[in-house]
């Protein structure tokens, strides 16, 4: 069973703060912000440590098999937002496995993965802003979970309010079947000078 514990220290998330803050910045609501990265670390005791984060190339919008996988699976399921190419993160397979190679000889493993979802209700297309996101995964996200088998799920959610952005982090177990519910997971934080 996956721990329902992950230990994480905020520095390690400071490339992928700093590029979801830049995918923010310059989207616009026809070319949605896309951030994902893959979690590297350990299991430690009943933990999950995190340790590393590794951005890798997307292919959603340029393989022919991931093309249809999102037309024939994606689009009829979870609806036309997903015609955009700018929606959903499809890693391209050489770089995973040259990434777990990498982590394992480093002694660590792949612990997951990571991805960015915006205030859209207050910056999508009009006609998308009923659609409430945060932290908490979408039913494409609860499918995506339960298809990569990973134990660790991580959304940074992005809000703008009073000219200020905030943040808040989620983590999460897969479901046990794809549209099931996910099992939140506990974040702890490393606490400086204690």
């Amino acid at each position: 069973m996956t721990p329902d514990t992950v230990l994480l220290d905020l520095s390690v998330l400071a490339d992928f703060y700093g590029d979801s803050v830049r995918e923010y910045e310059s989207c616009t609501p026809e070319l949605p912000p896309r951030c994902w990265a893959i979690l590297l670390g350990r299991f430690v005791e009943d933990a999950m440590s995190v340790e590393r984060v590794r951005f890798a190339r997307n292919i959603r919008e340029s393989d022919d098999a991931v093309l249809e996988e999102f037309q024939s699976t994606i689009i009829p399921r979870f609806g036309a937002c997903y015609s955009n190419g700018r929606r959903g993160f499809w890693c391209e397979p050489k770089e995973l496995l040259r990434i777990t190679r990498e982590a394992e000889a480093e002694g660590l493993e792949v612990l997951g993965s990571i991805h960015l979802h915006p205030d859209w209700h207050r910056i999508g297309p009009p006609h998308e802003r009923g659609l409430r996101v945060s932290q908490e995964p979408t039913p494409m996200d609860r499918h995506l979970f339960c298809g990569s088998g990973w134990p660790l799920n991580m959304i940074l959610y992005l809000e703008r309010r009073e000219g200020r952005l905030y943040h808040s982090l989620g983590a999460w177990a897969p479901p046990s079947e794809s549209g099931a519910s996910c099992r939140p997971l506990a974040l702890r934080f490393t606490v400086r000078g204690g």
